[in-house]
């Protein structure tokens, strides 16, 4: 998923069409502040962040990014107008993966986003990975809860393990059915639910640590 960050609706919307029509998922905000309030409940692969903004200009917004945990790994190729060698050292020097300078071509764009995305492609690592009380053994393919072995499913393995990767970040129940059960899986929503209790009551007085965001969906907290 590529995020398109541009109060020039213009321009955002080219860049939104244009990936769509090269393979990818895109989304197009009109500023800053909305896309920060989308993060909470949605992670994007890259986002193409303009500079000149109103309020919020773009610097501020990766600096927020690359001050937050959760968010500093998001790729991010800056956009803007400005098109001198200090404004790019800037921006990379902030924490940027690449530059776009306007007027560029759509073409060049999509070059770019691939280019970055190639770079900052992560090795799935196997690791043991500790929220709260909750340490999932991806080698072993283990849940320790308090020190004691927990028995769980495919599916409820998977949904933690995606839960305990991203933690604080909230999951919809159609974002849960495309991870865990993929595209092409035809069931209903209520399919997550039931997932998520009876996982809920295998992992004990550590369950709790998977709160429900009402009318979103779900997200693991470092605490019951």
């Amino acid at each position: 998923m590529i995020w398109c960050v541009d109060d020039d609706s213009t321009i955002r919307e080219i860049e939104v069409y244009t990936l769509e029509q090269t393979g990818f998922e895109a989304r197009g905000f009109a500023d800053g502040a909305s896309m920060l309030e989308a993060l909470k409940t949605e992670k994007p692969d890259l986002i193409i962040l303009d500079i000149m903004m109103p309020g919020m200009d773009g610097l501020e917004v990766l600096k927020i990014l690359r001050s937050e945990s959760a968010y500093k790994d998001i790729s991010v190729i800056m956009a803007t107008a400005k098109g001198t060698e200090m404004d790019k050292i800037g921006g990379l020097n902030s924490g940027a993966d690449d530059y776009l300078v306007k007027p560029f071509g759509v073409m060049e764009m999509v070059a770019r986003v691939k280019a970055v995305l190639r770079r900052t492609v992560k090795e799935d690592i196997l690791c043991d990975i500790t929220v709260g009380s909750i340490t999932l053994k991806e080698t072993e393919h283990k849940v320790i809860v308090n020190g004691e072995k927990i028995e769980l499913t495919h599916k409820e393995f998977e949904m933690l393990k995606l839960f305990i990767r991203n933690p604080g970040i909230v999951f919809s129940r159609d974002k849960l059915m495309s991870k865990i059960w993929g595209m092409d899986y035809i069931g209903e929503t209520r399919t997550v639910d039931m997932h998520i209790k009876t996982l809920r009551h295998k992992l004990g007085s550590a369950g709790g640590q998977i709160k429900t965001v009402i009318g979103v969906g779900y997200r693991l907290e470092n605490e019951i």
